[in-house]
């Protein structure tokens, strides 16, 4: 009989992500259908906004961690808060997209148009909040302080990552640290949430349960490196936005944050690039060829596998399993993605 570990060598990107996440699938029915009620409303533009959201679809990533997670400690994770638990996680993460849009003005997500672009800023602020209210709501449901403390320090954590990128917005002085500290704000303590929440209601020892923070935590700064280089080495179609979507709205990511370390003569292009909202035809190619002609992109793919290596690392503590398996071949799939 074939296991997981047998065959992950031989996969390529989408086979591997329908192995991992294939060990989930019934369980990640479920979570749809938990989204589904939750974001049903008895006002009508609730009802249809939140059906828009939840049809465009998304690789549901967080709650699937959350749910290997909990299995991986030794949980069930069909159990009902285990569920509710990997949608709230769904939903956060849907908030924080609604509102990023609307900051960046962004037209397209997921080669859809926005909520803000297709219904106004004035609906989207509002669907936000809606939907942070009833994620919030449904953790409630758990009477669980530890829960409920990790989605305030989270949710506030992503909210100042978003305050402090607005604050660097055109700015090419930003620095490494100051890009790492956003990046960790924005997307790694979602991340880190999720499984921490997967490895409590799994009854995880402590020691479990801060493994599975610290593996979320560099997942998540390894994915966002991931998604960086993807802004530059794919298109538009692939991204389901607008190819370097990031500089067009002012963020300097750390491959042009170390393309500028090494040519300062970039700025200048660059600055003209945030202040007009638009790139020449050829500026794509020609900016690949600068990163790749210094190494940098091979030095961020190599940043991002130094993340992928020390989530993995996190994950010793555990017993073998089938689903220890799949969180050890996540970082993988999260580097070598091509949207």
């Amino acid at each position: 009989m074939q296991t997981f570990a047998t065959v992950k060598k031989e996969l390529i990107p989408g086979q591997a992500a329908r192995k991992i996440f294939g060990l989930v699938r019934d369980e990640m029915s479920l979570v749809e259908a938990e989204f589904e009620r939750q974001a049903r409303s008895n006002i009508q533009v609730i009802d249809y906004l939140g059906d828009y959201l939840r049809s465009s679809g998304g690789k549901r990533v967080r709650p699937a961690l959350l749910i290997l997670a909990n299995y991986a400690v030794g949980g069930k994770g069909s159990d009902d808060s285990v569920i509710r638990l990997a949608t709230v996680m769904e939903m956060l993460h849907t908030a924080t997209l609604v509102h990023d849009d609307i900051i960046d003005n962004a037209d397209l997500r997921r080669n859809r148009t926005t909520i803000n672009a297709r219904f106004g800023n004035h609906a989207a602020v509002l669907m936000g909040d809606w939907l942070y209210m009833s994620a919030f709501e449904t953790a409630l449901r758990e009477r669980s302080l530890e829960i409920l403390d990790i989605l305030t320090r989270l949710t506030r954590k992503m909210t100042e990552g978003e305050i402090i990128q607005l604050t660097t917005v055109g700015d090419v002085e930003i620095t490494e640290k100051r890009y790492f500290d956003i990046l960790t704000r924005k997307t790694a303590f979602l991340f880190s949430g999720c499984c921490e929440i997967g490895a409590i209601l799994g009854n995880a020892s402590k020691e479990g349960q801060l493994a599975m923070r610290e593996y979320g935590m560099n997942l998540g700064i390894a994915f966002q490196l991931a998604d960086d280089l993807l802004d530059f080495t794919s298109d538009q179609t692939a991204l389901g936005k607008a190819a370097a979507a990031d500089l067009l709205e002012g963020k300097l990511t750390l491959p042009l944050i170390k393309l500028i370390e090494s040519d300062v003569s970039v700025k200048s292009e660059l600055e003209e690039i945030m202040l007009n909202g638009a790139y020449s035809a050829n500026f794509r190619s020609r900016l690949m060829q600068k990163l790749n002609a210094r190494g940098i992109i091979s030095e961020v793919r190599a940043t991002a596998n130094s993340y992928a290596s020390a989530a993995r690392k996190s994950l010793e503590i555990l017993s073998r399993s089938a689903y220890r398996e799949a969180l050890d071949e996540i970082p993988n799939f999260v580097i070598d993605r091509n949207s």
